[in-house]
């Protein structure tokens, strides 16, 4: 089955050129460098919110630096909507911090800006609809502020998959192109604490990196959530991915819940040649509890990939909401900044996104995969068995006063820690 189409509207190359030193507002102190940010607007999507480099460059030079907001994804619902409709991306810019103190924005607007763009074009080859200097504001006697941005869109076809059920009721995984729902894949779940299939005999031995060490505080029993694993099936029964929950996932002393010091982990697993029993890791994937900006609570999940040259190097990660969920994303563009994990990443572009609902909600994960990023169906099912253990990370990392569903529970036992 063919790709579901795409438009990526990508936003970067910002920088802003003022007429003269510009005090930021409110409170605090902020470099010179960054004093301002912008907000992107696009109708019916989420504004978005980037920093804006301080630029010295003359005439109608580039900028020294410059920086890139996260973009805007389109699908192919969405294309169909605005198809031959004008499309504004409109941009405000602000001198000052970011965010609100007592309920007061801090920035005070400079100037806004418009960008008109056509979408029609950008699903089959790459567009550019602004690439330069714009003036803020209409007062010719007055010194301009200016922002530098080049707007532009591709075409980003991707892979769309959907689970028909919550991964520990191993559901069937779905491919979606329009009306139409192709069974491709299907999952096994199991909650095995001795876990001795799991992985072969050797692993332990080749991968001992992959490995963490248990303290004495993770064999408590009735104090773990271990040995969880789902395999991914093609259509002929072949196993073609795995997710094995390496780390159990343990409170942290005195508490109960997963902490960021001593996290839960998986590892991702594909077939290592013919044998059933032979697998090779691909990544791991970290899950922990922690307080954050969204609703106060949320998980924090981290991706290292093992890949060649680059083993180790954490690639992706993302905070979701404990109540609301959230989308976990591997796209280099995203992570644009000077980060470590920005700047060793060896993603480059759009690779996969999942989406799984909060607490208390029932989940069937969404799943995104880069036509890029996919040669074969076994390399999707990679990205299916991650977002699977993306899902039941959720699950693991609840309070561990709170009771487990029963398909989560080892031998189906209820379990309950008060």
């Amino acid at each position: 089955m063919d790709p579901c189409p795409f438009v990526r509207l990508i936003v970067e190359s910002l920088a802003l050129k003022l007429p003269q030193a510009t005090k930021p507002a409110g409170s605090g102190v902020y470099p010179t460098t960054t004093p301002c940010f912008c907000k992107l607007r696009l109708k019916n999507f989420p504004s978005q919110t980037a920093l804006l480099p301080l630029s010295n460059s003359s005439g109608d030079s580039p900028p020294e630096s410059s920086t890139s907001a996260a973009g805007f994804h389109l699908d192919g619902s969405t294309l169909r909507r605005l198809s031959g409709k004008p499309v504004t991306l409109r941009i405000e810019v602000y001198t000052g911090r970011m965010g609100h103190t007592c309920g007061v924005r801090c920035g005070k607007l400079v100037g806004r800006v418009k960008v008109s763009v056509d979408l029609g074009v950008s699903q089959t080859r790459p567009s550019v609809f602004q690439n330069g200097w714009m003036k803020l504001g209409n007062e010719p006697e007055k010194p301009t502020t200016k922002l530098h941005l080049t707007v532009k869109a591709e075409p980003d076809p991707r892979f769309v998959f959907q689970f028909d059920g919550e991964p520990e009721c191993s559901p069937v995984v779905f491919q979606i192109q329009g009306n139409i729902r192709q069974p491709v894949f299907s999952c096994k779940f199991s909650a095995d604490r001795s876990r001795s299939r799991s992985l072969p005999p050797d692993f332990g031995n080749k991968n001992s990196g992959w490995m963490r060490t248990l303290s004495g505080e993770k064999e408590r029993q009735g104090r773990e959530r271990k040995g969880w694993m789902i395999m991914i099936h093609d259509l002929s029964g072949s196993p073609v991915a795995a997710a094995s929950m390496i780390t159990p996932f343990v409170p942290s002393p005195s508490s109960d819940r997963v902490s960021r010091s001593n996290p839960g982990a998986w590892l991702i697993l594909r077939p290592n040649g013919f044998s059933v029993s032979s697998w090779k890791p691909w990544g791991r994937l970290e899950a922990w509890r922690e307080r954050g900006p969204i609703d106060g609570l949320g998980y924090k999940f981290e991706l290292v990939t093992e890949n060649g040259p680059n083993n180790g190097i954490p690639i992706a990660e993302a905070t979701m909401s404990v109540k609301k969920g959230g989308q976990f994303c591997i796209d280099r563009r995203v992570s644009r900044d000077s980060s470590a994990m920005s700047l060793r990443s060896p993603v480059k572009g759009f690779v996969m996104g999942a989406t799984v609902e909060g607490e208390g909600k029932i989940s069937k994960p969404a799943v995104q995969v880069g036509m890029q990023h996919v040669t074969c169906m076994a390399d999707a099912a990679l990205f299916i068995a991650l977002s699977a253990a993306i899902d039941l990370s959720m699950d693991a990392c609840q309070l561990f006063s709170r009771k487990l569903r029963k398909e989560l529970c080892h031998d189906h036992d209820n379990e309950s820690f008060s």
